[in-house]
């Protein structure tokens, strides 16, 4: 290997067997997912430290965000984390440009390395928690009519439907997620970012300026190294061929059209296909249980009523902040009609 990872974790992988994890490791966003070891990145580069699993302790998911995961536009303002726990408790927190490959490498982890707790300590607390809450909010639930019931079971079979291809709902909650985000950037970012890398840019030349002059070699490492850090930071913001306008809006519209084929073979389904995703029905089925619909249309109406609602007063736990990053960006988009 050119690159060689570096172990964090007292313990360490012998190198032929480090080179042969590193080159079949799934990569996922920054991180990788190896069968010995979990590669993580540092602020700039890509898998360049690894941690054995045998001295992993828990791997789980941090998101920084505004007071109650809000910002003032309707969006949560997040930046995710994903934070792995080793040793005797040492920690590394990884950046991530988008939660999903949080959420994507979580999955996977879990699939391949089912004995690693994917929770801090604290969250787990909390759920045990919830789930008390939980346990008393269904005993407390009135009880629901004939009607109700038959309304709750024909959004189970819809969900059912949806879950025979998860994927179209992955990809309709995704690409409204980065189509409304989007549209919150402000226009002057782009133009920092590409301040930033004519910046790059000029660094570089002056590294070559310097070569070709014979300066100090310290001064050819300080301007590329410049160079590097002004051009990668100013290239994740600026418009490529899969972040601009035309491709962003493309992908939410082809996402929405391959959902609208789908839902056109099950016979009255129950929500526009713009908002087909499991998460929407299971919001649907806990108002009509909680006594606060009969049907599904007024069912769906509330459910809107409840993601209006959420603003930066508001704080919610992990799983309602999940049900509502996947879903709200939908609603947002077609401005709840």
């Amino acid at each position: 290997m050119i690159f060689k990872p570096h172990p964090l974790s007292t313990s360490q992988l012998p190198a032929p067997e480090l080179e042969e994890d590193r080159k079949s490791c799934r990569k996922v966003g920054p991180c990788g997912i190896g069968k010995k070891a979990i590669y993580l990145n540092s602020f700039y580069v890509d898998r360049c430290y690894y941690i054995p699993f045998t001295a992993v302790r828990r791997v789980f998911k941090r998101v920084a965000m505004s007071k109650g995961g809000f910002s003032g536009k309707g969006m949560f303002a997040s930046i995710p984390y994903l934070v792995v726990e080793y040793d005797d408790g040492q920690q590394k927190q990884c950046n991530f440009k988008y939660e999903n490959q949080v959420d994507d490498l979580l999955k996977l982890l879990s699939a391949e390395q089912p004995q690693i707790r994917l929770l801090s300590e604290t969250a787990e607390a909390k759920l045990e928690k919830q789930k008390a809450e939980k346990e008393r909010e269904l005993r407390s639930r009135p009880e629901i009519t004939t009607q109700s019931q038959k309304e709750v079971a024909k959004l189970q079979r819809a969900i059912d439907y949806l879950d025979q291809k998860p994927q179209l709902s992955e990809n309709l909650s995704r690409a409204a997620g980065r189509r409304r985000t989007y549209q919150c950037t402000s226009p002057s970012y782009r133009w920092v970012a590409m301040a930033i890398t004519m910046l790059g840019f000029v660094a570089v030349a002056a590294g070559i300026y310097s070569f070709i002059v014979h300066n100090d070699f310290a001064v050819y490492f300080l301007l590329f190294g410049i160079a590097a850090v002004f051009t990668f930071a100013g290239f994740s913001v600026l418009p490529t061929a899969r972040n601009n306008r035309k491709a962003i809006m493309s992908q939410d519209e082809q996402a929405r059209k391959q959902m609208e084929d789908y839902v056109k073979g099950y016979p009255d389904f129950p929500v526009p296909a713009r908002y087909a995703h499991p998460t929407v029905l299971k919001r649907m089925q806990r108002v009509i249980e909680q006594g606060r619909a009969e049907e599904k249309g007024q069912a769906l109406e509330i459910v809107k009523e409840d993601l209006k609602a959420l603003n930066s007063d508001v704080k919610v736990s992990q799983e309602e902040y999940d049900e509502v990053v996947a879903i709200k960006p939908m609603f947002l988009n077609a401005m709840y009609q």
